[in-house]
């Protein structure tokens, strides 16, 4: 675990001996992320920009890896890494840093890792992106990688039109309970019957854009009910209004404004929600608090930068809690929507707002 990990089990509790040894599950590419930030504007063609912070972490389905294991979810990925130094440093940070278990990824001999340069500004951010596809492992050892995943109590699946990833309905037949976002889709067709493994999705978790080109509306309220005819828990996130949620099962539904943060960086804020999320879904919570709690997470995680690296653990979230509450002028029902948190958090042991060191790459360890 990440050392600012208190040793907080969200599912404490719940655990029995016949259960996976294994919380969520999930695969993907893994980047090298390069994030600049303090540009006072976007990079102009022909001219030279300086940064006020720079960093470096894994990045890409690192990020969600990074989020799930800092709020203390045994979590298993599948990727390819290379050979270079930039894989080394994944490699490193992810098993050794994170404790997430890499025993179904694997190295490629000659293969370069996928890198990301990521510029953060005026609360947005570009990306300028390189990198080839993984060659299959061709080890004995990892002939079935990805398509055999550990059991496990979650996977979260990254939707794509027109592709089924056969690992997706394997787990849900062997007992996962499957979450998936999706990306923008390039066809334009935003046709819901093209994304094969909805099929076996317990919550979707699109953006409100997405939500409602994909079910041709013009409200992501109604986005969100009539893609709840699809799945089980549709939940739409409304960027900085917050985020609405409907269980079919039940016909509870759940809105839970954004908190209000200065943000540094967004990068992976989309996947640090679906961490939260389904943290509070494996551990039972009300869906108001699910919702809450992810989007408290993604906010804490735009104040850092370094897509992964910013990801909160419970030693964060325990500091927020501790300064919100005895801040002057705080609205006593918006403190009362956290209240749940008071049986969960340890003790601040240090003030807010924490800081993690920077993110970087390229020192030498001292003698």
């Amino acid at each position: 675990m990440s050392t600012d990990n208190p040793g907080i089990d969200p599912l404490d509790g719940l655990r029995a001996p016949q259960d996976p040894a294994c919380d969520v599950f999930l695969t993907g590419t893994v980047f090298l992320d390069i994030v600049f930030t303090g540009l006072d504007s976007a990079p102009v063609r022909g001219t030279e920009s300086w940064a006020r912070g720079m960093g470096s972490s894994p990045g890409g389905v690192a990020n969600m890896a990074t989020a799930l294991a800092r709020l203390g979810l045994h979590t298993s990925l599948a990727a390819a890494f290379g050979d270079d130094h930039y894989g080394e440093y994944c490699w490193d940070a992810l098993e050794q840093g994170e404790g997430i278990d890499l025993s179904m990824s694997h190295t490629v001999r000659g293969w370069h890792s996928p890198v990301t340069v990521s510029m953060a500004y005026e609360g947005e951010r570009t990306m300028v992106s390189h990198g080839h596809e993984a060659p299959p492992p061709a080890t004995r050892a990892n002939r079935t990688f990805p398509h055999c995943p550990p059991r496990a109590r979650a996977a979260v699946a990254s939707l794509a039109p027109g592709r089924s990833e056969p690992w997706v309905a394997t787990a849900a037949r062997h007992g996962a309970r499957i979450f998936a976002d999706v990306g923008w889709d390039e066809t334009g067709r935003w046709d819901l019957d093209a994304l094969p493994d909805l099929e076996h999705c317990l919550a979707f978790l699109p953006n409100a854009e997405e939500a409602m080109r994909y079910t041709r509306t013009d409200c992501p309220r109604a986005a969100a009910h009539a893609l709840a005819e699809r799945v089980p828990l549709a939940v739409v996130t409304l960027g900085a209004e917050g985020a609405y949620a409907v269980d079919a099962a039940t016909a509870v539904t759940a809105e839970v404004p954004a908190i209000e943060v200065e943000a540094l960086d967004p990068t992976g804020a989309g996947d640090v929600f679906v961490a939260g999320f389904v943290t509070g879904t494996l551990a039972d919570w009300p869906l108001a608090d699910r919702l809450a709690f992810a989007g408290l997470t993604a906010a804490l995680s735009v104040q850092e930068f370094g897509g992964s690296l910013s990801a909160p653990g419970w030693a964060e979230i325990a500091a927020w809690w501790q300064q919100v509450r005895t801040c002057d002028g705080q609205d006593p029902a918006a403190l009362q929507r956290y209240a749940f948190l008071e049986d969960l958090l340890p003790a601040a042991a240090r003030p807010w707002p924490l800081r993690r060191a920077v993110p970087t790459i390229g020192f030498r360890r001292p003698a």
